[in-house]
């Protein structure tokens, strides 16, 4: 056996090992389970974990990507894709900015689905359950996912959905909520600020795909606090993971018009 297929076969080992486990395992579990070498063994997960195949916590613990365990990207469709995309680059906004990042996508209902997360390291942070559904009027992720949407969908979601308060900065009635999703559209991103979780405070952007559609939002979550004194950098990081995530994805913007191209009418003035 050469070296190129060695290498090729314990990566599948790797991949089968992690695949079995409910618990991240820390790289000399691996090495002796596996009877590799410790050197080439950190290497191969180094690139799994740049790759989005497998995740690495803040206690140096590896774990395949969920959504590997029923297939990977090219097999599991769109979200299995997304995913292994987005994975890489979530851990290392949050490696930027020591603070939580999320990817939600849409549900049927037009409510958030947690995707992938990157938890902030500080004491205190934000987090979300793995299993969150988040409401698409009460949340900056879902109010992203859900202002992209066609005006009809808009209209039934709003029709069959009882806006209640999480928190006394809650907006309840539809016509504020509509103003919100219409700034969301016109500036590309949203915000919000102690209307969901009392002292939490979220920055969110549009991930596209490669016909323009919006499949999916990015998030940095944090206390309010922090989000007060450091907006600027956390809009600049949320924009650039989005755009950075929607190119993975094929999507590519189309140019912004020169005004150097715009013809001025000729003759007398």
């Amino acid at each position: 056996m050469n070296d190129q297929v060695k290498s090729a076969a314990r990566v599948l080992d790797l991949l089968e090992l992690l695949s079995g486990r409910t618990e991240p395992m820390r790289l000399n579990e691996l090495v002796a389970t596996l009877g590799t070498p410790k050197s080439s063994t950190y290497g191969l997960l180094a690139t799994l974990v740049a790759r989005g195949y497998v995740k690495k916590d803040a206690t140096d613990r590896y774990a395949i990507v969920e959504t590997f365990r029923q297939g990977f990207g090219w097999v599991g469709g769109h979200v299995g894709f997304l995913t292994s995309v987005a994975v890489p680059i979530v851990e290392d906004m949050r490696d930027r900015l020591d603070e939580t990042v999320f990817v939600c996508v849409r549900t049927e209902q037009q409510n958030a689905r947690l995707l992938a997360k990157a938890v902030s390291r500080q004491p205190i942070r934000y987090d979300a359950s793995d299993q969150s559904s988040l409401p698409g009027y009460g949340t900056v992720m879902g109010r992203v996912l859900l202002a992209f949407q066609p005006p009809e969908v808009i209209d039934a979601y709003f029709a069959r959905t009882e806006l209640r308060p999480f928190t006394d900065k809650t907006p309840t009635d539809e016509t504020t909520i509509r103003a919100a999703l219409e700034r969301i559209r016109r500036d590309g991103y949203g915000t919000i600020v102690d209307e969901y979780a009392t002292g939490g405070a979220g920055i969110a952007a549009p991930i596209r795909n490669a016909e323009g559609q919006v499949v999916a939002v990015i998030d940095v979550a944090t206390v309010t606090a922090r989000y007060e004194q450091r907006r600027d950098e956390m809009l600049a990081a949320v924009l650039e993971g989005a755009a950075r995530i929607s190119a993975r994805l094929g999507y590519r913007p189309e140019p912004a018009k020169d005004t150097n191209d715009i013809l001025t009418p000729q003759g007398d003035v």
